[in-house]
């Protein structure tokens, strides 16, 4: 008989000519599982989509219910579906006031293209402005957005009047002009290595935002829904974006996204084509039954004031010389090495010895650790003890 694992790469595209090729037959709580019993704590979080955890009961039991009631109907934005709209009153609930309007996705990339969409027609203008070494998907739009220009490219020509600055430089804000239809940027830079910027430079980008009529758009697709500490990250900056993207942990582990704006931003959609933004399957009714449950949970249990101390355990079990430096805000920490090998050593020893840790798209040096909200002490320190001595066998 021929094995899941060659048939994975006989039949399924592949994304690298090295996969890691680990095989889960389960995912509970914080633990993934292979088929011959391997147990892993999972310090990944499927790339920080599993905030609350493999397949919390709450969330399978709002799956359950709606699967019960119905799943796709009609394309996004056309029926009155219940999930939809009671996952979307509820996040908005949580949001500062000047956000009015939620629009539902499949994705992250999906809520990029979106978001830049409204902001052109919103402003009439063209331009747009990432960051290098940011990652916001890729999509062609979003690509266009990537600040790594080995990764497009194979895929030119991608969007025109697109412009980067540098993340957390000041000087960088001149860039932006009354030409500048948005500026986009991740609330923490995730695949640059978890890049925090300070308080300082992100308020001064709000205020050159305001200054110049051009829209404010944080990608909170990583940092959204606990993962630093707050609820979103744009909280530690005492800084309100005009539109925020959202997705991964968004939807409890089923696939949604959400871009979130305020209403007369939002609105252009409507008119002049009408029509202006469509999806068939954003904002799945399964999907959003799973996200609601998902942030009621995370309010409900709390779970957002158990991050901080969770991240200083982290640090504490991990203050060894080897790392060089930990980078991050909340669960959202990097592990700072010296080389790619030493990263790539470790990270396999850590899976062989029942730990699964990664590295960053623009940031191979470094060993990501997004654990799920609900791990617990003794998980922290179990994994810790793991890590520690993978990394003293090959740094």
């Amino acid at each position: 008989m021929i094995s899941n694992r060659e048939l994975f790469l006989q039949n399924t595209a592949q994304t690298s000519n090295t996969p890691r090729l680990f095989e889960i037959v389960k995912a509970e709580g914080v633990y993934l599982y292979g088929p011959e019993g391997q147990q892993y704590i999972d310090l990944v979080s499927g790339f920080n989509v599993s905030n609350i955890g493999h397949r919390h009961p709450k969330v399978i039991r709002a799956i359950q219910e709606q699967l019960d009631k119905y799943l796709h109907v009609t394309v996004y934005g056309e029926f009155v579906q219940a999930p939809q709209v009671q996952f979307a009153t509820e996040l908005l609930a949580t949001l500062p006031p000047s956000f009015g309007s939620v629009y539902l996705t499949n994705s992250g990339a999906e809520a990029v293209e979106g978001s830049m969409k409204i902001a052109k027609k919103f402003t009439g203008r063209r331009q747009i402005i990432a960051a290098e070494k940011a990652y916001h998907g890729s999509t062609q739009g979003a690509l266009s957005l990537m600040g790594n220009p080995a990764y497009q490219e194979a895929y030119a020509p991608l969007l025109p009047e697109i412009n980067f600055i540098k993340f957390n430089d000041m000087n960088s804000l001149d860039f932006i002009s009354s030409e500048t239809a948005a500026v986009i940027v991740e609330a923490i830079q995730g695949e640059a290595g978890v890049r925090v910027p300070s308080k300082e430079f992100m308020q001064a980008l709000r205020r050159k935002c305001d200054e110049t009529g051009a829209i404010l758009i944080f990608d909170e697709i990583q940092t959204g829904f606990g993962r630093t500490g707050k609820l979103f990250a744009f909280e530690h900056f005492d800084v309100v974006p005009d539109i925020l993207m959202l997705a991964k942990g968004i939807g409890g582990g089923m696939p949604l996204g959400a871009f979130v704006a305020r209403k007369e931003i939002m609105d252009v959609i409507k008119d002049n084509p009408m029509l202006g933004h469509i999806t068939t399957f954003g904002g799945h009714p399964v999907s959003c039954a799973a996200a609601l449950a998902s942030l009621r949970l995370i309010q409900e249990e709390k779970l957002v004031d158990t991050v901080t101390e969770k991240a200083a355990l982290f640090r504490r079990e991990l203050a060894i010389p080897q790392i060089r430096e930990i980078r991050g805000l909340g669960l959202m920490m990097c592990l700072q090495l010296d080389n790619f090998e030493q990263v790539y050593a470790v990270s396999s020893y850590c899976a062989e010895n029942g730990v699964m840790v990664d590295w960053y798209l623009h940031c191979e040096t470094a060993l990501r650790v997004a654990p799920p909200l609900t791990i617990n002490e003794d998980e922290i320190k179990a994994a810790c003890k793991i890590i520690r001595a993978g990394i003293e066998k090959f740094c």
